[in-house]
């Protein structure tokens, strides 16, 4: 009879092991909530990384497009298509210093946007306006691809070299990249503002 305690104590011991392995289970699984009072995360104000432009046509024209303005490799670019240009045509394509469509004609949009007041060139060509591109060159259906860059200027950061808010225009006549100080690109053809992108 003595030897039949020591065998009823076993199935005890196995069960009081068990059901501390069980409560340190459930302690693991269990989730802490976050600290109530920690402070979020600040958020960084980021220059904008993308804006359009929608051009319009001035009067009289029939010129109209939609821009893309984003920063590659620390340069501005604008991509997009032009349509309604003369076939296999020639274009002066600059930025202007006012975002204002306004007048018909769209001399509302001002003078070529040159925040350094350099002399009027070709960009990657020496002096040039912050808002001097390389011309639009249509094909033979009146559509001209744009890739465009524009060096001097930035996108979104307020400075003064910013694009946002500023002009868009399309001339009448290729720019010759010498004349002072637009290059005899001729009549605005069509007007746009460039704006951030939401």
């Amino acid at each position: 009879m003595h030897h039949a305690r020591p065998l009823l104590l076993i199935p005890l011991l196995l069960a009081c092991v068990a059901c501390s392995q069980t409560d340190n289970d459930a302690a693991a699984d269990t989730v802490v909530p976050p600290d109530p009072v920690a402070e979020p995360a600040p958020v960084i104000d980021q220059p904008t990384k993308a804006a359009s432009a929608t051009l319009a046509a001035t009067e009289g024209n029939q010129v109209s497009g939609l821009l893309m303005f984003s920063v590659v490799d620390g340069v501005v670019h604008a991509t997009g298509e032009v349509r309604g240009l003369a076939a296999d045509s020639e274009h002066g394509f600059h930025l202007h210093e006012h975002g204002d469509c306004s007048a018909p004609d769209a001399t509302s949009a001002g003078g070529h946007f040159n925040p350094a007041t350099s002399d009027h060139g070709r960009v990657g060509h020496g002096d040039h306006h912050g808002g001097d591109s390389d011309n639009l060159k249509a094909d033979a259906n009146g559509v001209a691809v744009v890739d465009a860059r524009f060096e001097g200027v930035t996108l979104g950061d307020g400075a003064a070299t910013d694009i946002v808010g500023k002009g868009v225009i399309v001339h009448a006549d290729a720019d010759d990249y010498t004349t002072q100080p637009t290059g005899n690109a001729g009549a605005r053809l069509a007007c746009g503002v460039i704006q951030a992108a939401q």
